[in-house]
């Protein structure tokens, strides 16, 4: 029988140190403001970046798809799973990026997974920055590779790391806007280790697509970056494009290899077509609706200088991340209850989440925001410092 004694002990420690976590139930949609036990609150913690989780537009191609193609995909991409709007969608996404071929996943956890898995064994390496998101952690361990992490941001402490390496084959993975930090990854010198020691390179662009760049086309376009820098493009569709999946972008043999190799693509039920079809709606919202990303960088800009003008510590970020370093845990957790009952929503963030010591609020805006609640945010914040 299972020792429930011992969970129990465990939990209770988690409560003790302040690392507790706790769902909060929503009851009604995403947005800058939500419903939660009946009270609505300002919601500065969510990845909706562009606001399109709630667009008109991607909700009625999300119907449509429903009306023609059923609620679930009922079998695996290799199955009978694979429809027409994924197929539509994997070429439309491959374009946006520039890339010959794109491949769904049902989660970017399972995109993460994925390419490891395929494309390294026991004899190989992957080289990750300290922060990474932990899908890119996880699937390290998942391949059997060996995981070697440099410092992060620290372009210098890779190259030391390959030119020790032995390894038969390198993948060098970063996230491309490090998700508890905002900030960018130094993609054009790891891009050059890459190429000096034969390796792969493999960017998670989660938090950067549809947000970063003049185009909504993430930190590889940032950086003007192409395929031949970076081979492995990672992206989710939950973030700012506001519906849910992820894909990866490459070269025709790099996708086909995946087709065949990728354990978590192959044995899994496959999206729903449905999504499939909201999803190339909201692609078409990133690509031809600039002023979001515009009116995005405006309120960022607008919430620095009024952090600044308050003495917050925020991390060395331009995007819809921001970071409050607060340090203490359970002082974090006390802020973020004092702006919950100020009518504020704003997640803290805890060890192991992100390292000992470094406890923070991580604020994220959406261009759904409007100034005036950026004001109200910074006069909050000031009430409960």
């Amino acid at each position: 029988m299972v020792d429930t004694l011992k969970l129990q002990q465990s939990l209770e420690e988690r409560r003790v140190q302040h690392l507790y976590r706790s769902r909060q139930v929503l009851e009604g949609p995403q947005g800058p403001r939500v419903v939660i036990d009946g009270r609505e609150y300002l919601n500065f913690c969510s990845n909706d970046y562009l606001g399109l989780a709630n667009h008109p537009q991607v909700k009625q191609a999300f119907k449509r798809g429903v009306d023609e193609y059923g609620v679930g995909s009922g079998a695996a991409h290799l199955v009978t799973g694979h429809a027409r709007p994924h197929h539509q969608l994997e070429e439309e996404l491959a374009g946006f990026v520039g890339r010959p071929r794109a491949l769904l996943f049902s989660t970017g956890y399972m995109a993460n997974l994925g390419v490891a898995s395929a494309l390294l064994g026991r004899k190989d390496a992957m080289f990750e920055d300290r922060i990474n998101h932990a899908s890119l952690i996880d699937a390290a361990q998942l391949s059997g590779a060996r995981l070697q992490r440099y410092r992060h941001a620290d372009s210098a402490h890779l190259q030391q790391l390959l030119d020790s390496s032995k390894a038969t084959t390198r993948l060098i993975a970063t996230d491309g806007v490090f998700s508890m930090d905002g900030d960018l990854a130094p993609l054009p010198p790891l891009a050059q280790h890459a190429r000096q020691h034969d390796a792969w390179l493999m960017v998670d662009d989660a938090h950067g697509l549809g947000v970063i760049g003049a185009r909504g086309r993430g930190s590889l376009e940032h950086y003007d970056l192409g395929m031949s820098d970076v081979p492995i493009l990672v992206g989710t569709l939950g973030k700012g494009f506001g519906t849910f999946g992820a894909f990866v972008a490459g070269e025709e043999a790099l996708i086909e290899t995946l087709i065949q190799q990728a354990r978590s693509y192959i044995y899994t039920t496959a999206l729903p077509p449905a999504v499939a079809e909201a999803t190339r709606a909201s692609l078409q919202l990133v690509q031809t609706e600039d002023w979001r990303r515009e009116k995005l960088h405006q309120l960022i800009d607008q919430f620095r200088a009024g952090a600044a003008q308050l003495g917050l510590e925020l991390g060395m970020s331009a995007t819809p991340i921001q970071p409050w370093i607060v340090g203490d845990t359970e002082q974090a957790v006390a802020l973020s209850e004092k702006l919950k009952q100020q009518g504020i929503l704003i997640s803290a963030i805890r060890p192991p989440t992100v390292p000992r010591g470094s406890a923070r609020l991580r604020i994220t805006f959406s261009a759904a925001h409007e100034p005036a609640d950026v004001t109200q945010l910074l006069d909050i914040i000031e009430t409960v410092l």
